[in-house]
């Protein structure tokens, strides 16, 4: 792909597809709005429904609790034999009649009444013709009238097949005011104008419909007369989600459907609208869309036109001067006027300001090179002087175990082991047991020196010593305590060394009970500079070196902390990072 292609195809990825992906998030986010803002519409209205229902529902309710609650409906439904006295006959029975007709009968929306006592019915009145007891009881609405104990139960049309004609059926379980045992069951039916009339009022979107379904789906009541009686299959029916808001088909169309559980008992409120009506505001965006990402196409072909081709001819010019450059040629680039009015024309002059650069350079790292394959013969020459001391301090100890002197004998060999720890071992990360294992070697012929006037103690588990650190890091910091804090002082030195766990990483511990370090040299110990070759290696065997040598190896959050005072001796804590040297694979 050439260097123009990659350029237009930058620039559709940085402005095209971005634009695209604003007009997509944008057209989404607008239309995830409107669904919000229906769903909140439709929440309300339903809910408000909801509460005119129960308010025209509940002033029956009222009715027929004041009704059941009569002392001659009680008594007349106590009675052993109540059913003698049915359908007005008697004085019993006439006084009944009277006072349920005045109590309910007068109310302009009941249609008719059925009182039942336990055994069959006792009095009825209406144009509805009545049923018997035994009948209803067949009905699948009854275990959940009993179930109420008492509480009403509404039945829209199509729920109550006992009951003939599409009217709203009023059913409770009449008990005893005093002991609350069953002795009835009083039925009501009602004109559905109670119902519909809340439902025709209700607020719906444009085309939108509203209906009223049961447990199992069955339409009782719709704003437009549709579907009354049918069964519908709505998924909420069987499990509801913690939103009431979904989209599904409905009469062939992707519809918004919004539902509420009614108060009323096994009743829900749905409010159905098209999409396409829903989303009709949403066509104007969409053409805006549509609009800005042509205009954004056209302008990237006006880039491509006015900007792109030139800078690629200045970058071409660059490249062919480039090919000139790989065989050794630097030339330098012919730039035309145009190209020194923008960064195209900094880009030519930026070469042939490298080219000329170039030249210098090949001609310091020829030096370079000349200076290392010096430096390499020097360093051969240099190992030479190791085996050289190495041999002679086999000779010397061979002497010494001639002439019976171990003394000397473990004193030569401790360092010779020491010479070669520290001169022979090329690799700067070394096992914690070699490290100690060199300081060892050390303090023993230091032990030689001092005599009884110093001890020294290294305590090292074993499950840190496979552990690696950084080479030559304990014996500056032993040196310094051994010749600084012990030599001086008159009783004898002891110099402990342990490694311990310290989260994720080890910390190795030098204690000596020497002089101390005064507060002013302990404050100067880290800021100190020195300048000069001469004084950089003197201070390399100190503090300070593994400190430094610490920092640049393993990052800032290690190295050495120093803890004295005057006359009460040093702690010096190194801290090292937690390397397995089987996981680093270094040598043992």
């Amino acid at each position: 792909m050439s260097l123009r292609h990659k350029i237009m195809l930058g620039v559709i990825l940085l402005v095209f597809v971005p634009v695209l992906l604003m007009g997509v998030v944008t057209f989404r986010l607008f239309t995830g709005a409107i669904g919000e803002q229906t769903e909140h519409f439709y929440a309300s209205s339903l809910l408000e429904t909801d509460r005119k229902m129960q308010y025209a529902l509940g002033e029956m309710n009222g009715v027929s609790d004041l009704s059941i609650t009569q002392p001659v409906v009680q008594q007349f439904l106590k009675l052993k034999h109540a059913a003698d006295f049915r359908f007005g006959e008697g004085p019993a029975g006439r006084q009944l009649a009277t006072e349920l007709n005045n109590l309910l009968l007068s109310h302009p929306k009941i249609i008719s009444l059925s009182l039942y006592d336990q055994n069959d019915l006792v009095h009825s009145t209406g144009p509805v013709p009545s049923v018997s007891l035994s009948r209803l009881k067949q009905e699948p609405w009854f275990p959940r009238m009993i179930a109420l104990k008492g509480r009403p139960l509404w039945l829209g049309p199509f729920e109550n097949a006992a009951m003939p004609g599409q009217q709203l059926t009023h059913v409770r379980t009449v008990k005893d005011y005093n002991s609350l045992e069953d002795i009835g069951t009083l039925v009501l039916t009602v004109k559905t104008d109670a119902i519909e009339h809340i439902l025709w009022e209700a607020s719906t979107l444009k085309e939108g419909e509203m209906m009223i379904v049961n447990r199992d789906g069955t339409v009782i009541f719709s704003k437009s007369g549709k579907h009354l009686g049918e069964r519908m299959i709505f998924p909420f029916l069987n499990k509801n989600g913690e939103r009431h808001a979904y989209t599904d088909q409905y009469e062939g169309e992707k519809t918004f459907i919004t539902y509420y559980p009614s108060q009323i008992e096994g009743w829900y409120l749905v409010a159905l609208t098209p999409l396409s009506k829903m989303y009709a505001d949403t066509a104007g965006i969409r053409n805006l869309a549509l609009g800005l990402l042509a205009f954004t196409l056209l302008s990237v072909l006006l880039f491509d036109m006015l900007f792109t081709r030139k800078l690629v001819r200045s970058i071409v010019s660059v490249v062919r001067a480039l090919k000139l450059a790989e065989s050794g040629q630097f030339t330098e680039i012919a730039a035309h006027r145009e190209m020194y009015r923008d960064e195209s024309g900094l880009l030519v002059r930026g070469f042939n300001r490298m080219s000329g650069q170039i030249q210098e350079l090949i001609r310091r790292v020829e030096e370079e090179q000349q200076r290392k394959n010096e430096a390499q013969m020097q360093a051969l020459v240099a190992q030479i002087n190791p085996h050289f001391i190495y041999n002679s301090l086999e000779t010397i100890n061979s002497m010494a175990v001639l002439q019976g002197n171990k003394e000397i004998s473990r004193l030569v060999i401790s360092l010779g082991k020491l010479l070669r720890i520290s001169i022979s071992e090329t690799q700067e990360l070394v096992p914690i047991a070699t490290e100690l294992e060199h300081v060892r070697h050390y303090l023993f012929i230091q032990t030689c020196r001092f005599g009884d006037k110093l001890l020294y103690e290294i305590d090292v588990p074993e499950r840190w010593k496979r552990h690696l650190t950084l080479k030559l890091i304990v014996q500056p910091i032993v040196e310094n305590a051994l010749y600084h804090g012990i030599e001086q002082m008159e009783g004898q030195g002891i110099i402990r060394i342990r490694v311990i766990e310290a989260g994720d990483d080890l910390v190795v511990e030098v204690a000596d009970n020497g002089q101390g370090i005064d507060p002013d040299r302990l404050e100067r110990l880290f800021v100190e500079k020195t300048d000069g070759m001469s004084k950089s290696k003197h201070r390399g065997v100190g503090m300070r070196n593994v400190h430094d040598r610490l920092r640049i190896r393993f990052g800032g959050k290690y190295g050495i902390m120093v803890c004295s005072a005057a006359g009460e001796g040093t702690i010096v804590r190194i801290r090292i990072p937690r390397m397995d040297a089987v996981i680093k694979g270094a040598a043992i």
